[in-house]
């Protein structure tokens, strides 16, 4: 069975689904779909028809790419008011030859989450920080060892039921079954992976349309998360505002012509526009920049301090992503702020070329790398479904192409 997964994120502006195949440790895009979201706000849904609508729009013309049915898919979610908690579990392995399979890591972490969650709250992870061999050895992955007893601390992930449950109640209307949850900057961490971050502690701030979402990330685990009120669509409302603009028509500007950082931007660039008021007007690209700039300059300060009271910890590396990051001059300006520290990667998946997508993308590597810890396949697509999707397509080396809490983690 080929390990083809399916991740969706519910953003303010926009609904992403990706639709990726993880062969050789590659991940291939096989369908990539954007489509404007309508009554959600900072994540959250606040008109569940009009979701409702815009989340249909998306599965279809998903399913339209691939020419099959989706019928379950992993969801990142908000981290509003997040929490996060130490877990115990502990298994005994019973069996004659007495060595650690992924089944006896499953059955561990599913007891350091029994009785730890409130009711009020959904579990959204469950990452193991170490493992105990037989009350004396600790290491990372047990996976191999000879042992009759196994230990875990893990580190728990929740968020509270109404974040999310409107999300999921639609999905289901839809006929699609929610199998994992993944928080963004997880996932946005995972999007971005390298070995060296593998034992240190970093950063992950996400700027995304109206709030900016800081994350500490400590030896690969999730172990903080903040939100900002404020993202690129303050940049739009500034530009709106100071020229008289239209919130898509300032967009616009900000997205095709404006710099991020006024050092690179021309006094002698001029592009024309139509005020709401239906005056013609013409705005220098040095003068718009300077408002991009100063209020890009204020949301990574803003960032900046978050990290400092998240953790006082040493940071060895900052990744920032979202899709204001992929304004011209960016760079200069998060130098600025913090350095030679910091890093604006580029997402360069083939179909997905653009830091918006981090978090949808992340998802997929995230269940991917979850599922092989386990010795479990990971994949969302149906056999059959995967047969008809590979039926009449041209294959790459001869075979890729290009109850909530429990059922989330312990079932797939």
């Amino acid at each position: 069975m080929k390990q083809i997964i399916t991740s969706l994120d519910l953003g303010s502006n926009s609904i992403k689904i990706v639709v990726g195949e993880v062969f050789r440790e590659e991940l291939f895009v096989l369908a990539c779909t954007e489509v404007r979201s309508k009554g959600v706000k900072k994540g959250l849904i606040i008109d569940s028809d009009e979701a409702l609508l815009s989340i249909k729009e998306a599965i279809k013309r998903t399913e339209d790419v691939l020419g099959i049915k989706l019928d379950s898919v992993i969801i990142s979610v908000p981290s509003y008011y997040a929490e996060f908690q130490r877990g115990e579990g502990t298994t005994n392995i019973i069996r004659d030859e007495k060595q650690v399979l992924g089944e006896d890591i499953t059955r561990a972490l599913q007891d350091s989450v029994y009785n730890k969650i409130s009711p009020n709250l959904e579990l959204v992870s469950v990452t193991p920080a170490e493992f105990l061999i037989n009350d004396k050895e600790l290491v990372k992955d047990p996976k191999g060892l000879q042992a009759y007893k196994l230990d875990v601390s893990s580190i728990l992930g929740t968020v509270p039921k109404k974040n999310i449950y409107t999300f999921i109640n639609i999905l289901e209307t839809l006929g699609i079954r929610v199998i994992d949850l993944a928080f963004g900057g997880q996932a946005d961490y995972y999007a971005f992976r390298k070995d060296e971050y593998k034992d240190k502690i970093g950063a992950v701030i996400n700027i995304g349309t109206n709030k900016t979402e800081v994350s500490i990330i400590a030896e690969e685990i999730l172990v903080s998360t903040e939100i900002i009120d404020i993202g690129g669509r303050n940049i739009d409302r500034d530009i709106s505002y100071i020229y008289d603009l239209a919130l898509d028509d300032s967009r616009q500007i900000k997205e095709s012509f404006a710099l991020a950082h006024r050092g690179g931007a021309s006094t002698s660039e001029i592009v024309s526009c139509l005020t709401k008021n239906n005056e013609h007007i013409k705005i220098n690209q040095y003068e718009v920049s300077e408002i991009v700039y100063s209020r890009v300059r204020e949301i990574l300060e803003m960032a900046k301090k978050q990290i400092n009271h998240l953790t006082k910890k040493d940071i060895s590396y900052i990744i920032i992503t979202g899709g204001t990051t992929e304004i011209d001059g960016f760079d200069r300006v998060y130098s600025e702020v913090f350095g030679k520290n910091a890093l604006v990667t580029r997402i360069e998946t083939l179909g997905v070329r653009n830091n918006r997508y981090s978090t949808v993308l992340g998802v997929i590597r995230l269940y991917y790398e979850k599922l092989k810890f386990r010795s479990r396949v990971a994949a969302t697509i149906r056999e059959e479904e995967q047969e008809n999707l590979f039926r009449d397509k041209k294959k790459i080396d001869g075979s890729s192409l290009l109850g909530k809490v429990y059922s989330y983690f312990f079932d797939n």
